[in-house]
């Protein structure tokens, strides 16, 4: 750990001298003329020492008020004390959070043309995905949102989701038929697994260590850093590296609250939240990488796929690209498609 918070502190190093030549003494000229203060609460569901919270505490906090001379205080609440997921997105526009970093499935439950990110085997690399949530494609997601009160200020990640259970390895379809497994409230993520034959089970992430200590369901899928830092290895036994989706979260904020910011601070949150994102997606895939080895150290066994074992996982998701296609058309996965290749 000592390791990764190294990293962190020098990329919190760059960033800053990065700032000082960046229009210090315009923001600071902005914000003497107003002795008006904001409070900003950021809501996540995810343990403390994952790169999300760190990245929040370290980069967007300490930015934000250091940019804004104080006139902004940034709180951040870890570890779901505000609420799930779903739950902190609607707080935005009850005005009871400010911000919060959910898991990005969660957005197709507000906004349905979300759901094209959840396709399974979509993005065949992160650089792929980075292309896709920094361009177009995300730009005009972001433009669903904001008509619907929330200010998506850019897209962290949580990287690729890989299955874990307590049944045995998982090298292809065959060995989750039956297995009752925690999904994502997603319909694409639900569509998948039935896809691949187990027995999807909705449940909130921070109800699943519990469901999985006591049984309720056989088996999960996450992305490497959330299994690490939830301790989901002192309930599982078994990781399979399936990769079957990439999945992001974003940093929104509410457009009600955000409006009402004097522009000179509207824009030292979004440099705020545009450095907190690349050094967010830099520290997690950091962790991914260590935590592989520190998890096969905890006792699960780890297997990865064979390109050809992972080839019956795609073939099996292609009746849940038809369905896609069928209920929503095929536009927006085309303009994926256009992006990467």
């Amino acid at each position: 750990m000592k390791r990764k918070l190294s990293i962190v502190l020098v990329m919190i190093l760059v960033l800053g001298c990065s700032l000082i030549g960046c229009g210090d003494k315009e923001n600071a000229g902005s914000a003497d003329s107003s002795d008006e203060s904001y409070l900003i609460r950021v809501a996540h569901v995810l343990p403390t020492d994952h790169a999300t919270h760190i990245t929040a505490e370290e980069v967007f906090k300490k930015e934000v008020e250091e940019k804004s001379n104080g006139r902004i205080k940034v709180e951040v609440y870890p570890n779901g004390q505000l609420g799930g997921d779903r739950q902190t997105i609607e707080a935005l526009n009850l005005g009871t959070v400010e911000m919060c970093i959910p898991g990005g499935t969660v957005l197709s439950g507000f906004v349905e043309d979300f759901m094209v990110l959840d396709l399974p085997f979509l993005f065949k690399s992160k650089e792929d995905a980075f292309k896709v949530l920094d361009g177009e494609v995300g730009n005009a997601l972001n433009a669903k949102l904001e008509d619907i009160g929330i200010v998506n200020l850019g897209y962290g990640e949580n990287g690729y989701r890989h299955v874990t259970n307590n049944k045995g390895p998982v090298t292809s379809p065959k060995d989750l038929a039956g297995l009752k497994i925690r999904t994502m409230e997603n319909p694409i993520h639900m569509a998948s697994f039935k896809a691949f034959g187990a027995n999807a089970t909705p449940i909130s992430f921070n109800e699943l260590f519990t469901a999985l200590q006591q049984g309720t369901v056989d088996a999960q899928e996450n992305p490497i850093p959330i299994i690490y830092t939830s301790k989901l290895f002192e309930v599982q036994k078994y990781l399979s590296l399936t990769g079957h989706v990439y999945t992001q979260c974003p940093y929104l904020i509410s457009k009600t609250f955000f409006d009402k910011l004097p522009e000179d601070l509207q824009q030292v949150v979004r440099d705020a939240a545009k450095d907190c994102v690349a050094a967010q997606r830099e520290m997690c895939a950091e962790q991914e990488r260590e935590y592989i080895d520190d998890l096969k150290e905890a006792g699960m066994q780890v297997n990865e796929l064979t390109a050809e074992q992972k080839q019956e996982f795609v073939d099996a998701a292609q009746s849940v690209y038809d369905e896609y296609i069928e209920k929503y058309g095929s536009e927006l996965l085309d303009e994926i498609k256009a992006e990467i290749n």
